[in-house]
Order: C-alpha cells, then sequence, then structure tokens
C-alpha cells in the first residue's frame, strides 16, 4: 500500500479535524463500554452462581436422558396426546384471534395520523405497553386463579398478552400507510370514517394479516408453555410426563410439538404470501 505524500496528508487533516483529531473522550468511549459490559458479565456470572463443572456433570446427565428418550413411544396414550394438541392448537388460534379484533379499533386511537392529539393518543399507547409489558405466563398463572384452570384461562392469556402486541404492531402499520390514498379521499368529500375504511384499512390489512399469521406460529409454542403450569393443552401432558420420568413419551410429545410447529409454519406462509403476493427477490 502506497503512502499519501506528506502535504496530502497535512490537507486531509485540515479538512477534515473531526475525524484527525478526535477528543479522548470519544476515543475511549468505545474501549470503556467493552470494559464495562465485561465487567458487568463477569459481576453476572459470580452473582449467579456459574460453575463450569455443575454445567460438565449436567451435559453428561442430559445425554444419558437424551439416550432414554430413544426411540419415542406414546404408549398408549396415542389418542389422549391427539387431543391435547389439538386443544394446544384451539388455544392459539382463538386467543391470536380475539386479541387481533380486540386489537384493531384500539390500534386506530394509537395512530398518529388517525388521532393526531397526544392529549388522546398517550394514553391509549401507555395502555398497550401496560399490558404487553406482562408476559403471556403471567397473564396465565393470573387467570388460572380468577377462572380456574383449564384451556378458557389459555385463551385469555394469550388474548390479553397479544392485545397489547397487536395494538403496537397495528398503529405502527398504520402510521406508515400512504396519505396519497387518505388525501384522494378527502378531495373527494369522504368523512373520516371513510378515510379510514377506503383509504387506510385496504393498505395495512395485508400486514396486519401477516403478522397475525405469524403470531399463531409463536402462539402455538407459548400455549404449550402455558399448558405446563395448568392452562390445558399438550403443555400439561408435557410436564406430567417429565415429573414420572417417562423420556420416551416425552421425546414423542416433543416431537408432535416440532412437527405441529413446521406444518403451521409452512401453512401461515402459504397463507401469507396468498394475501400479500410473491415479491421478486433481487
Amino acid at each position: 500500500m502506497t503512502r499519501l505524500p506528506s502535504e496530502d496528508h497535512a490537507r486531509l487533516r485540515a479538512r477534515y479535524p473531526e475525524v484527525f483529531n478526535r477528543p479522548a473522550s470519544s476515543r475511549l468511549a468505545t474501549p470503556l463500554m467493552l470494559v464495562v459490559a465485561l465487567a458487568i458479565f463477569i459481576f453476572g456470572m459470580v452473582d449467579l452462581d456459574f460453575s463450569p463443572s455443575r454445567l460438565i456433570a449436567g451435559i453428561s446427565q442430559l445425554g444419558w436422558i437424551s439416550l432414554m428418550m430413544l426411540p419415542p413411544d406414546p404408549g398408549a396414550s396415542l389418542p389422549a396426546y391427539l387431543a391435547a394438541l389439538g386443544e394446544t392448537l384451539s388455544i392459539a388460534l382463538l386467543g391470536t384471534t380475539i386479541a387481533a379484533i380486540a386489537a384493531l379499533p384500539v390500534s386506530l386511537l394509537a395512530a398518529r395520523n388517525v388521532v393526531p392529539s397526544a392529549i388522546f393518543r398517550f394514553p391509549v399507547r401507555r395502555f398497550l405497553d401496560s399490558i404487553r409489558g406482562v408476559d403471556t405466563l403471567i397473564w396465565a398463572l393470573v387467570w388460572i386463579n380468577v377462572v380456574g384452570l383449564g384451556p378458557f384461562a389459555g385463551v385469555l392469556a394469550i388474548a390479553v398478552a397479544d392485545f397489547g402486541a397487536f395494538g403496537k404492531l397495528f398503529s405502527e402499520a398504520i402510521e406508515a400507510a400512504d396519505r396519497k390514498e387518505v388525501e384522494g379521499i378527502r378531495a373527494s368529500g369522504g368523512g373520516k370514517l371513510h378515510e379510514i375504511r377506503f383509504g387506510l384499512m385496504p393498505q395495512v390489512l395485508p400486514v396486519i394479516a401477516g403478522q397475525v399469521l405469524y403470531f399463531i406460529e409463536s402462539n402455538t409454542r407459548s400455549a404449550t408453555i402455558i399448558g405446563i403450569v395448568g392452562a390445558g393443552g399438550i403443555g400439561l401432558q408435557l410436564a406430567e410426563q417429565i415429573r414420572v420420568l417417562e423420556w420416551q413419551k416425552v421425546s414423542f410429545l416433543i416431537l408432535m410439538i416440532l412437527v405441529a410447529v413446521a406444518a403451521i409454519d409452512w401453512i401461515s406462509n402459504r397463507l401469507r404470501f396468498a394475501i400479500i403476493g410473491r415479491r421478486a427477490i433481487a
């Protein structure tokens, strides 16, 4: 590599002094952040009692459990497991649908191009944030104590948790919509409802449909987790088999969950492409 002549180097330093003469605080910022991050990491490892010996022993135990899982065998419980899997899929589908239907009108109130006044928009956004800040598992524990054990509590947990997430995502999709269609409807004499119905909704509904389909796939896994704490479905069966150390049945249940999630992913992708169309990859 050839070096620049001294006069060119001096000219560059004179033209870009902020690059060549950075203050010490700017030069030390990145190393200091790395040192702080490393210190936090080490403190966390010590505070959480991280032990390499326990990790190695746990890995060997995990290998032994994996051997006991082979071959996957449902025994005589296959009909019960299929019914539980259907219950889990129903929890995910029903909970996601309820959340999407309830969140759509609220998301309009949280969108800046629908409600320009921050006085009215701010409490709606904070309300959605407060609901979204609580995890689905916590909502499941709450609803189990309210309505009792079973899939009804699971549906309510997913519906409430996704209501906050959908409200945020839908409002962002509405805010990102093109204003030209709305302005055209307004110029032709349409009212506010006409602007929303014919200007905004046709643009955002494909995006919303894609988000709902993704959440249905994701909530299949969530419905499995909340089933472990008593919200019904295949998660409850999985927890019971782990408790009695029936590892072959555990592996079969895990395999069922993986196949179901893969099938839902394939179906949701086909539906998503049918709704929004296939984009050409550049």
